[in-house]
């Protein structure tokens, strides 16, 4: 029996059960009844976040490990991010209407991985916006993220479809709903992270440019130009910093915290190849004690060993054969 067949039946075995026995195992089958159970908090004035799992993608969170969030202004509400699947974006719509009657104005997708474009179904497609490079992304690699996610969530994802932006973000101060924000771009994360602040409450959204407790993820990752990015994203004064994945804060700790193990993991990749390790060598290098209480530190170690180390290998083969040339007799004559 497939894990999504158990699923089904299960769903309806806690559905007749809930029948016979009352609440408490209709409470009990929420997880089954693909309830998100999305809970807003509120973090300044009119600023809520939903905080996400420190985990993997899984059939147990369904994918409910990204931090969404939203703004409600004077006339309208601001959405950053919508989650991992159909059945969120329409769950974070409607615990948005718990909060505020106002309607959604603006729905921003920070950057292209699916965690944060995929429940674009639940709004209006003309009020969702990403920079021109996000939308190419959503576009192009979006499928093979939704194929994925079928594959790693299972029924959680049923109906969900890939829903492209139908505006585009620049940056600069915008007005939305009535409340003031300014759009900043960056990219190293991917080639466009796109972070919000608020003006009024100094809230600053750093997605996943920030991980908070949580391993970083690498999959389209540049780490110089990451590296680059946190030390532009410290000098932003900030009165609440919302990371991509883990917890909320108010000073620039996550940022450091960042910041150190992309350089430990560059630092690791770099000299590993220059060692001329191979991949299951460098697969097998403990994480240091530093980061080993990260959540899925060991997980996205490997991963980014993957993604990161072939590329490493190959600079560090054309480093060598640039020394060797410019050791060899017939260079030593040409420059001479």
């Amino acid at each position: 029996m497939t894990r999504a067949r158990a699923r089904r039946i299960d769903a309806l075995l806690c559905r007749l059960m809930a029948g016979l026995i009352g609440a408490a195992t209709a409470l009990s089958c929420a997880a089954a009844d693909f309830d998100y159970q999305l809970a807003p908090e509120r973090i300044a004035d009119g600023v809520y976040v939903l905080v996400g799992r420190t985990e993997d993608f899984s059939f147990d969170n369904g994918g409910n490990i990204v931090n969404t969030s939203f703004i409600v202004g004077d006339s309208g509400v601001t959405v950053i991010d919508t989650g991992s699947s159909k059945r969120y974006g329409e769950q974070l719509r409607a615990a948005i209407a718990r909060i505020t009657p106002l309607p959604i104005t603006l729905v921003i997708n920070t950057h292209h991985h699916p965690d944060h474009f995929l429940g674009n179904q639940g709004f209006a497609t003309a009020i969702l916006a990403a920079t021109p490079t996000t939308t190419h992304g959503i576009e192009t690699e979006g499928p093979a993220f939704l194929d994925n996610m079928y594959r790693l969530n299972g029924d959680w994802m049923l109906g969900t479809e890939v829903v492209v932006p139908g505006a585009t973000l620049e940056p600069g101060r915008i007005d939305s709903g009535g409340r003031k924000l300014e759009i900043l771009t960056f990219d190293g994360h991917t080639a466009s992270d796109l972070v919000v602040r608020d003006i009024r409450t100094g809230t600053l959204f750093a997605s996943d440019l920030v991980f908070n407790g949580r391993a970083p993820t690498t999959p389209h990752a540049d780490i110089a130009t990451w590296l680059e990015a946190l030390d532009r994203l410290q000098q932003i004064p900030f009165s609440h910093l919302v990371p991509g994945h883990g917890a909320i804060a108010t000073d620039t700790r996550p940022i450091e915290q960042t910041r150190r193990y992309l350089q430990w993991l560059s630092r690791t990749i770099a000299e590993g190849a220059e060692q001329g390790l191979d991949m299951t060598e460098m697969l097998e290098k403990p994480v240091p004690a530093e980061f080993a209480g990260l959540a899925v530190v060991d997980k996205e170690y490997r991963r980014s060993v993957v993604h990161l180390f072939p590329q490493a290998e190959l600079a560090a083969l054309r480093a060598a054969s640039a020394r060797k040339a410019m050791a060899s007799p017939t260079f030593e004559h040409i420059a001479k």
